[in-house]
């Protein structure tokens, strides 16, 4: 399988590269994000590739950035989403805004793509949810600040049924106008906030 493609530039379109490497010219799909960003043509360029087969055809699709790629193939996974689509997907937001209203369940920004109705929109939320890392920027609980406590808290109000999003922004307000960081204090306080 394909999975990266380094060589020249030959043509460019807003869904199209062609790619010369070593006398040989891929054909690449790509998204308008990556089209934006690509040199003129005659340019040397790197792709990151996701090769797809069928049956009846062989196709690249390429990306200029990894973490593109790593969403592209986390689109792929939902059902009713091909390839195509998900370039369309991923032509139409950019990718951190994608991010961030898949994991908060922003199922009307995500039917603002073309070619996304609710039920897929709705799709994409219930499958990609917890499996979308926090976009760059986001001022969500990380990983590394995250106390064993705090984690319970997140945990318990997902178990309650709250988006896990939803409940680090709660966790992350509840925290900062609280002295006492007990289970008890941010849970009620998140809790609060959540409800409103």
């Amino acid at each position: 399988m394909i999975a990266y493609l380094r060589g020249t530039l030959l043509v460019k379109h807003p869904n199209q590269a062609i790619v010369e490497t070593h006398g040989v010219g891929y054909d690449v799909a790509i998204s308008v994000p990556t089209f934006t960003e690509m040199p003129a043509a005659g340019a040397q360029v790197e792709l990151h590739i996701h090769t797809h087969v069928r049956e009846d055809a062989l196709s690249l699709y390429g990306f200029l950035r990894l973490r593109e790629k790593q969403l592209f193939e986390k689109l792929l996974t939902v059902s009713g989403i091909g390839p195509k689509l998900a370039i369309t997907i991923l032509s139409g937001m950019a990718a951190d805004e994608m991010v961030g209203a898949i994991r908060g369940g922003d199922v009307a920004r995500l039917t603002r793509i073309p070619g996304i109705g609710r039920k897929t929109a709705e799709r994409m939320v219930l499958e990609l949810r917890d499996k979308l890392p926090t976009p760059a920027g986001e001022s969500e609980l990380s990983v590394a600040t995250a106390s064993p406590v705090e984690d319970d808290v997140v945990s318990a109000l997902v178990n309650l049924g709250y988006q896990r999003a939803a409940a680090e922004k709660a966790l992350v307000a509840a925290r900062s106008g609280k002295t006492s960081q007990t289970f008890d204090a941010l849970f009620r306080e998140a809790l609060g906030l959540l409800s409103k």
